[in-house]
């Protein structure tokens, strides 16, 4: 069973930094070296010199941007930058934003969530991580010993009572806010009742919970754990034994998955002929229309069929838009091409596209990594501004939450980029403390 705890945290002192926008900052693998430098200008204290220190060219074992985060966080802490809060405490958490003309609220809380490696618990990862940034985050944690920023964890609550506890325990109450590059307002309230923490720690006990985003640092979180367990520290109450995690219901309204379309690069360029006799009986293809601006058509219609089987390709010698469905031929290719793999992992939108038709319809396999994107409008103005870089895109499906759990149950990883949870949680409102 997943244990999870409330924690005290550590938050901003407001009558230092005043406005809390200032200084919070986005996951840390979204910051580009251009908003690395716009965040370090926005204010003295912003999260950003915790989350992402810079680096320099004279960079060293004694001095190197771990070193200078961890003396960073002491002389804020020092400074009354940083305070602990008196009491262990859930901190509730809401973010309010717009996609498509409608606003959402995500609502979720977060804690501390035993750090147990995959495999030996009900905690379910569902993307494949890498070495190198779980060493880079190792670095920062054993440096600073602190968790700055949440992982995004899932739970099932069909009827919302974990939340609907702390809806109540909060209502009335001013939160903290802030709003980010992106608009979006970020809410916190701060629950440390000893009866209402013990009902939501007792009512998540039984519950799975799916990471959605936040694998390398969950990993992380464990290796950490496992590190200090081997230097004789990790006693049964160490903070080290749990990881800040933000845990959102898997039925909230709010919970939105965007697709992350894809360009390649350094391929040849298809006709719409040559891309029909390529992918054979695999797939019924379509004309959606010519030009770049008809990718908002072809989306439109993938959306409308709400099919993992179906996708939009852009070929570039003749600038077509071509809509694929999935055949039932192409479904026993999959199973096929794909048979290390469980049927719902051969089922997923982003693997029929990688798997079946780039690397083996298309034969490009080995190919450079693609570029992401999230809009259609990213794509038409990649493919404009850029035609002969980017002589093939798709559009794809993202997964749903449903598969997410369904790959997790039977220990399926997806590919890379297979969801992108809109919007990613802030770093900067609580920190979790690791001594």
């Amino acid at each position: 069973m997943p244990n999870i705890q409330p924690f005290q945290g550590l938050r901003y002192n407001l009558a230092q930094v005043g406005d809390l926008s200032d200084v919070v900052a986005p996951p840390y693998d979204v910051i580009s070296p251009e908003y690395q430098d716009e965040l370090y200008a926005k204010h003295p204290n912003n999260v950003v010199r915790l989350i992402l220190n810079k680096m320099n060219p004279d960079d060293d074992e004694a001095n190197n941007r771990y070193t200078r985060a961890a003396r960073t966080l002491k002389d804020w802490k020092a400074e009354g930058v940083l305070q602990r809060d008196d009491q262990p405490a859930l901190y509730v958490y809401h973010q309010i934003f717009t996609v498509g003309g409608k606003e959402y609220c995500r609502k979720g809380f977060m804690c501390g969530c035993e750090a147990t490696p995959f495999g030996e618990g009900m905690i379910f990862p569902h993307e494949i991580t890498m070495s190198g940034p779980k060493l880079d985050r190792l670095m920062l944690t054993t440096a600073c010993k602190t968790n700055f920023s949440q992982i995004f964890g899932l739970y099932p609550d069909a009827e919302n009572e974990v939340q609907n506890i702390l809806e109540d325990a909060v209502r009335g109450e001013a939160p903290l806010e802030a709003t980010d590059k992106d608009g979006v307002v970020n809410r916190m309230w701060i629950v440390d009742d000893p009866d209402v923490v013990s009902k939501v720690v007792a009512l998540m006990g039984p519950k799975p919970i799916f990471i959605a985003d936040g694998h390398h640092r969950y990993e992380t979180a464990c290796n950490y754990r496992k590190q200090v367990r081997e230097q004789g520290e990790l006693t049964l109450d160490h903070p080290a034994n749990y990881v800040l995690m933000v845990c959102i219901a898997m039925e909230d309204p709010g919970l939105i998955v965007m697709p992350t379309h894809r360009l390649f690069k350094n391929v040849p360029a298809f006709s719409q002929e040559e891309l029909i006799s390529k992918v054979g009986d695999c797939f019924r293809v379509s004309t959606v229309g010519e030009g770049y601006r008809t990718a908002h058509r072809a989306w439109a219609e993938i959306e409308m069929l709400e099919d993992q089987g179906t996708m939009a390709l852009y070929t570039a010698k003749d600038g077509k838009w071509n809509l694929l469905q999935l055949t039932e031929a192409g479904r026993e290719k999959m199973a096929e091409v794909a048979k290390e793999h469980q049927p719902e992992w051969q089922e997923l939108g982003v693997a029929i596209l990688h798997s079946l038709v780039i690397d083996t319809l298309l034969g490009l396999k080995g190919h450079e990594k693609p570029k992401y994107v999230h809009e259609v409008e990213e794509v038409v103005e990649t493919l404009k501004s850029e035609p002969e870089t980017y002589p093939l895109a798709a559009l794809v499906m993202p997964a749903t939450v449903q598969q997410i759990q369904d790959l997790s149950m039977v220990r399926e990883r997806m590919p890379a980029k297979s969801t992108y949870f809109y919007p990613k949680l802030i770093s900067g409102f609580v920190f979790k403390p690791l001594e």
